[in-house]
């Protein structure tokens, strides 16, 4: 919940009237949300990992350390709901970023454009975006995008013939997030989720126009897995009794649709974003995953990451920042606690702000290092060119591009125990515990400004160095050697430019 291609201009002054109106504006979608409190365990989940965590793995059962950005916002206006990107900019991104993971939005209103009648040249316009992605080596999430339900209520996402909203009526609001408590967006998402019956199951629609797409995409080696809706909100129905009753409903339909023909590919569950953004408890219950039995779940929890003083277009300093860390601090609490009652491992499937907002930089700094500490990928909010991306509007790069652009590892050939990028020593440490069945290497991602002629290793064996992409291949001992930790640091004689 932020601005999408423009950032908010309203100033953030702690104990001013700037202050009054900012609460009196979200406050309206507070009281909206109700009452939220924390819930207990709902249905045990499969068994963690011997790190007590669990991982977004590939085929070769290696721990995924997914990063990378969301493509893109302007698919959401585009009438082909397509993004702005062409293949050179995939291939910046792989350059520029070392990214290996992109959260690609997708629209209901092109994928179903009439009841039941799918737009296949619509998801081959996708195909081919994901062909451009798959080449450079990333892993694509396909996000069936929503925000304030669809077009036809000053939205984006749903089609015009799945929002019903009874003639009420819709004023945009300002700001955007306010339309969502709007009465006729309100039906329309009443209708949706069975709260008010709808003329026709709008639910059963979206649960087949997904196993439609799953259907496409099932077989492509660069689609990682489906999110199954961005930011969910519950109409009049809110809170626990949303997350745990009509949501966890649809989770589980749409779950069972795409599981009907594609039986591998990751599945991602958001909570309602209202609350969970903002570090609040989440009531999603446990959701099974019909795989079969044996057959470890691929469920993941996808929450999004907007402290509430920068949703409203706040920076990071002062009274403001220390806001912001006490909202990680609850963001990571609570998404635990609900990772832990799914279980699922985690990704954030968004986060950013306007990166020329004072204290920006150490603000997307601090979420990387909540993230590495979390054990959890990254998606940030987006590659649209602009004030929020590492790429000017000319597609020159913004001080956030370096920001982003730093040494991690991608794909672990174990148990991961811990990581993380000490940039004043200039060292990559990765600890993992060797794992039967877990076939390759370890990659990591060494970026050209740090790592100029490639790397020292200790710890292990270093392999193959890919000068073009920078990922160093770094050879595991077998399975009960113990924890294996690997330092990484640039070759002697090459420091950082």
């Amino acid at each position: 919940m932020r601005p999408r291609t423009t950032p908010w201009t309203t100033p953030w002054a702690i104990g001013g009237t700037a202050l009054g109106r900012a609460v009196a504006a979200v406050a309206a979608l507070l009281a909206a949300a109700a009452l939220l409190i924390a819930v207990g365990p709902a249905g045990a989940g499969p068994a963690h990992t011997a790190t007590g965590h669990r991982w977004i793995t590939d085929d070769r059962g290696r721990a995924l350390v997914l990063t990378g950005l969301n493509t893109a916002s302007s698919a959401k206006s585009r009438p082909d709901g397509l993004p702005w990107i062409q293949e050179a900019d995939v291939r910046r991104e792989a350059d520029q970023l070392g990214s290996d993971f992109v959260r690609l939005l997708i629209q209901w209103r092109n994928v179903e454009p009439s009841p039941g009648v799918y737009d296949d040249g619509y998801l081959a316009g996708i195909a081919e975006r994901v062909r451009w992605y798959g080449a450079r080596g990333f892993h694509v999430m396909l996000d069936l995008h929503q925000d304030v339900y669809g077009p036809a209520v000053k939205g984006n996402g749903a089609p015009a013939w799945a929002t019903e909203t009874d003639g009420l009526p819709v004023a945009g609001r300002d700001p955007w997030e306010l339309t969502y408590i709007e009465p006729g967006t309100v039906r329309a998402f009443d209708h949706f989720w069975g709260t008010r019956r709808a003329s026709r199951d709008l639910r059963a629609h979206y649960a087949a126009a997904w196993a439609h797409v799953a259907a496409r995409f099932a077989d492509d080696p660069a689609v990682l897995g489906y999110d199954l809706m961005n930011e969910p909100f519950g109409g009049s129905v809110q809170g626990p009794a949303f997350e745990a009753g009509p949501l966890a409903a649809l989770y589980r339909q749409t779950i069972a649709a795409v599981r009907a023909v594609d039986h591998d590919s990751w599945i991602f569950v958001e909570p309602e974003a209202v609350s969970a953004n903002w570090g609040l408890p989440s009531g999603l219950p446990y959701l099974a995953d019909p795989r079969g039995a044996g057959e470890a779940a691929r469920i993941a929890y996808a929450p999004h990451l907007y402290p509430l003083p920068m949703d409203l277009g706040g920076g990071y300093t002062a009274d403001t920042g220390r806001w912001v860390d006490r909202t990680l601090a609850s963001w990571r609490e609570q998404t635990e606690r609900t990772a832990r009652r799914l279980g699922a491992p985690v990704l954030i499937g968004e986060y950013g702000l306007d990166a020329t907002l004072p204290g920006a930089l150490d603000y997307v700094t601090a979420v990387r290092a909540l993230a590495d500490a979390m054990g959890a990928g990254t998606a940030y909010w987006s590659n649209d060119p602009g004030s929020w991306a590492p790429w000017d509007r000319s597609l020159h790069p913004t001080p956030l591009l370096p920001v982003l652009d730093r040494p991690q590892p991608r794909a672990i050939a174990g148990d991961p125990v811990a990581y993380g990028w000490d940039e004043p020593h200039r060292t990559l440490t990765v600890s993992w515990r060797p794992k039967p069945g877990v076939r390759g290497d370890t990659e990591v991602y060494l970026p050209a400004r740090f790592f100029p002629r490639g790397a020292a290793v200790t710890g292990a064996e270093a392999g193959e160095w890919e000068a073009d992409s920078r990922i160093l291949h770094v050879t595991s001992p077998h399975a009960g050697t113990g924890t294996v930790t690997v330092r990484i640091r640039p070759r002697a004689g090459a420091g950082a430019d």
